[in-house]
């Protein structure tokens, strides 16, 4: 943790804060995982990510008691599995929560975390945790899992204020923080980084979602009403405002792609010739929409490889469960290099593809907007005010 922490503080010194007054902060991270802490807020084991898949045993036991799909990469699997393997740790655990969640407990003191952040730990319902399943876990492994947790909160809703502590914490000096800080300064909800990229590419109504492709690549759908059962390619979790999302996620995606670009810069460099990584990708994507040659029928193949476990997922949405998908805003690095991604996806999914001003800033414009939000929340929903941005 203190990694994040130095680079918070470094990402705070580059801005020009003798100009600027920081009004509301929203904190946005990665999500799920597992981070723990006894009573006297000492971390109790190492940071385990979204990407520790070592929770299989786990993860396939509580989507079995809880006939609800649990991914390994869920907070809940990263407790079960401790509880499994009998960690020695598990018996002084007082406090568990996501990356977003940690800082925002720094910075305020508030032990909170958004709805969205919230439904990648555990299941959530009616912007609660689960009661069933937290009566259902606290049979199996007498955890009462409430009590452990943070409090959800969902987007609008205040979530604290800066401390003393949560500024020496940001700020390199207190006079740094003085000049920066608004006085009436307050937090929204801390949100996961899929929350914040449905926000930022404003793909939060039903009918609508967003799908990130990068290194890996998940599709978020909003829908109208709940899925008939359960399906293990499809996790349920939610909006920043609460509406329930079918995520369908894959750990890799343009890290398929990456390792023959480099095969390819590799015989140019052998031959003399030197390419920019920018060139290379953006000819060879365009090439693929081509279909006519040896080299463009591969990095077709090279591409759609990338997407094709994501259009299946999806198709389960569309062909099993007849949800209604209008459009998907793309963003990532799948997507920069020209048309190519857009519409290999697109063609792939049977979806159209749109990829908005914004949506190349993420989660941090994302949970801008959500801090922004928190002013008018009172006035009008969340769709409203991004429809209004």
């Amino acid at each position: 943790m203190a990694d994040v922490k130095a680079g918070l503080r470094d990402a705070v010194s580059r801005l020009n804060t003798e100009d600027l007054t920081i009004s509301n902060v929203g904190i946005s991270a990665m999500m799920h995982g597992y981070l723990v802490f006894d009573r006297e807020n000492r971390q109790l084991a190492a940071f385990r990510t979204w990407k520790d898949t070592s929770t299989t045993e786990a993860a396939d036991k509580l989507t079995q008691l809880f006939d609800f799909n649990i991914p390994e990469r869920w907070s809940i699997a990263h407790l079960y599995q401790a509880i499994l393997n009998k960690e020695s740790h598990v018996q002084d655990i007082s406090f568990i929560t996501t990356l977003a969640g940690y800082v925002h407990w720094q910075l305020t003191g508030e032990k909170v975390i958004g709805i969205g952040d919230a439904s990648g730990m555990f299941p959530v319902k009616d912007n609660q945790w689960h009661p069933e399943y937290v009566e259902k876990f606290k049979a199996l492994t007498g955890i009462d899992w409430p009590s452990i947790a943070p409090k959800i909160l969902v987007a609008g809703e205040v979530a604290g204020s800066f401390i003393e502590s949560g500024k020496d914490y940001l700020f390199d000096n207190k006079q740094q923080a003085a000049s920066a800080v608004n006085d009436k300064c307050v937090f929204c909800p801390p949100e996961g980084d899929a929350g914040t990229g449905m926000v930022a590419c404003k793909a939060i109504a039903p009918n609508t979602g967003n799908v990130s492709a990068g290194t890996s690549i998940f599709a978020m759908v909003v829908l109208e009403k709940p899925l008939s059962r359960l399906y293990k390619e499809v996790d349920i979790v939610t909006t920043p405002d609460g509406r329930d999302v079918a995520m369908v996620h894959y750990n890799e995606c343009t890290s398929k792609i990456d390792p023959w670009m480099e095969r390819f810069e590799d015989a140019f460099m052998l031959f003399g010739f030197r390419v920019e990584k920018y060139e290379l990708y953006d000819k060879l994507y365009e090439v693929a929409l081509k279909r006519e040659g040896k080299i463009a029928l591969f990095m077709r193949d090279v591409l759609e490889s990338a997407v094709a476990d994501l259009a299946g997922g999806l198709r389960i949405l569309k062909n099993d469960e007849k949800v209604r998908i209008d459009k998907l805003a793309g963003h990532g690095g799948f997507f920069k290099s020209g048309e190519a991604g857009r519409v290999v996806m697109s063609e792939m999914t049977g979806i159209p593809i749109e990829i908005s001003e914004t949506a190349a800033e993420g989660g941090a414009w994302g949970i801008a907007l959500l801090a922004d939000y928190v002013n008018v929340a009172n006035k009008m929903t969340l769709n409203e005010y991004l429809e209004e941005k």
